[in-house]
C-alpha cells in the first residue's frame, strides 16, 4: 500500500509540472489573412515626446521625458531625461536591426536592464517583423499575428476584424512575459503607451505631449 500510495504521488506531481508547462496558446487555431497587415499599427515617431514614468522592481520610480526622432537614415533614437535636462538613457535603433547605447546612467547600466529596454521598445515599434517565418492564429475573440524571435515570439493581437490593436506581447514558449498596448492614435502616433512586465515589477507609461 505504501508503495502504491508514493508512485500514486509521484505520478500525481509530474502531472501537476507537465499541466504547468502548458502553453497559453496551445488552443489557438491557424488563421488566414495577410500578415503584413498589421504593419499598419506601426506607430510613426516621426518627432514626439512623450510624458514618462517608469516603476521598477524595490519601489524605485523614475519620471521625466522621452523623446524619440526618425533620423533622415530611418534609425530612431529614443532620449529619456528629467524636466532638468539629466539624461537617463540615449537608444539608437537600426533600420536593420542594430541597436547602440549612446549613453545610460550607472545604476541602469547593466545588461539585462538594457537588454530589456531594447526588446521593449522593439516590440512598440514593431520591428523585426519578419513576414517569411511569421503567422496567423485566431481564438473565438482575436487574430494573433506571431513572429518568431531568438527565445519566443512577439504577438501582435487584434479584434476579428482585424482594424484593432488590441494589445502586443513578448512571448516565452508558453506565456506572455511583457504586455504592451498603444491607444487613441491621431496622424499614425498613439497618445497612450503602456509597457507591463510579468515576471517582476517594471512598468512603463507614456502619454503624449503636444507641441
Amino acid at each position: 500500500m505504501p508503495i502504491f500510495r508514493t508512485r500514486f504521488l509521484l505520478l500525481s506531481s509530474f502531472l501537476l509540472v507537465l499541466a504547468g508547462c502548458s502553453s497559453v496558446y496551445k488552443n489557438l487555431k491557424p488563421a488566414e489573412g495577410n500578415i503584413r497587415e498589421i504593419k499598419k499599427f506601426a506607430p510613426d515617431f516621426t518627432n514626439v515626446l512623450y510624458k514618462t514614468e517608469v516603476d521598477v522592481i524595490g519601489g524605485h520610480h523614475l519620471s521625466g521625458l522621452l523623446l524619440i526622432k526618425t533620423l533622415p537614415d530611418k534609425s530612431v533614437r529614443m532620449v529619456f531625461s528629467n524636466e532638468m535636462g539629466f539624461k537617463f538613457f540615449d537608444f539608437e535603433f537600426k533600420p536593420d536591426g542594430g541597436f547602440k547605447v549612446y549613453y545610460i546612467i550607472k545604476q541602469m547600466d547593466k545588461r539585462p536592464v538594457i537588454i530589456t529596454l531594447q526588446k521593449d521598445f522593439e516590440l512598440v515599434m514593431m520591428c523585426k517583423q519578419n513576414p517569411e517565418t511569421g503567422y496567423m492564429r485566431q481564438d473565438n475573440s482575436f487574430l494573433y499575428y506571431v513572429f518568431p524571435q531568438e527565445r519566443g515570439a512577439n504577438y501582435y493581437i487584434t479584434n476579428k476584424a482585424g482594424t484593432d490593436l488590441i494589445r502586443m506581447e513578448r512571448s516565452s514558449d508558453r506565456k506572455p512575459v511583457v504586455q504592451a498596448i498603444m491607444h487613441n492614435f491621431h496622424d499614425g502616433i498613439p497618445d497612450t503607451i503602456g509597457i507591463s512586465h510579468k515576471n517582476f515589477k517594471f512598468n512603463i507609461g507614456l502619454k503624449r505631449l503636444k507641441r
